[in-house]
C-alpha cells in the first residue's frame, strides 16, 4: 500500500485468507474435473503469490504440481499514460505453453473488471488457451466491463469512495485484507 492510509474495516485476516484459498483449490479441482492441463498464471503484483498459495493447496489436495506463471499487464493497460510517463515494464515468467491449456487467472481485488480485459489481450499474445477462467480474493463490484470472476474468495460491497487492499506476507510482511477510505481527488 502506498502511503499512510485510514483502515475502516478487517475484512480477511491471514485464517480467513487460508480458508477462501483452500475453498478456491477445490473448487478450481471440482470444475476442472482435477488439475490435468491445469495452469496459474497470477497477475503482478499481488496475484503471483496467491496464485503460488493455491498451487500449493492444489498440491496438498491432488498430489499433482500445478505449473504456476506470472503475467505482466502494464504494457496492455487502458490507462498507461495516466499512470506515468514512464511506467516500470518487468517480466512475463510463463516457462511453460499454454497452448491447448485450461488457464487459471489469479489476481488479487477485482474492480471494474480494466485489469482482467488488461491480462487477457497480454495472454493471447502468448497462445490459445483451452479457456480462462478467473480466481480472485476480493471482488469489490463497481464493473464498468462485462468480465465476471469464476471463483471468488469473498464478496465486499465498497463505495467509490472506498478501496480493498490485500496485505501479503511475501510483499507487506503481513497477511490480511482490509476497506480503506481513498483520499478525495
Amino acid at each position: 500500500m502506498r502511503g499512510p492510509v485510514k483502515q475502516k474495516a478487517l475484512i480477511l485476516d491471514q485464517d480467513g485468507i487460508r480458508r477462501s484459498l483452500t475453498r478456491i483449490a477445490h473448487e478450481i479441482i471440482e470444475y476442472n474435473k482435477g488439475v490435468n492441463n491445469l495452469v496459474l498464471i497470477g497477475i503482478r503484483n499481488r496475484g503471483v503469490p496467491l496464485a503460488k498459495q493455491l498451487a500449493q493447496r492444489i498440491m496438498q489436495i491432488e498430489g499433482k504440481e500445478v505449473p504456476v506463471g506470472i503475467l505482466d499487464i502494464t504494457l496492455y493497460r487502458d490507462d498507461l499514460s495516466t499512470l506515468s510517463p514512464h511506467p516500470l515494464v518487468r517480466k512475463t515468467e510463463v516457462h511453460f505453453p499454454i497452448e491447448g491449456k485450461a488457464i487459471i487467472l489469479v489476481d488479487d481485488v477485482m474492480y471494474t473488471g480494466r485489469t482482467i480485459r488488461a491480462a487477457l489481450d497480454a495472454l493471447m499474445d502468448l497462445g490459445r488457451p483451452k479457456s480462462i477462467q478467473l480466481a480472485v480474493l476480493v471482488d469489490r463490484g463497481h464493473r464498468e466491463l462485462p468480465i465476471r470472476a469464476d471463483y471468488v474468495g469473498k464478496n465486499v460491497p465498497t463505495s467509490k469512495k472506498e478501496g480493498v487492499a490485500v496485505l501479503l506476507q511475501e510483499i507487506d510482511g503481513e497477511e490480511k485484507v482490509v476497506i480503506i477510505e481513498l483520499e478525495e481527488k
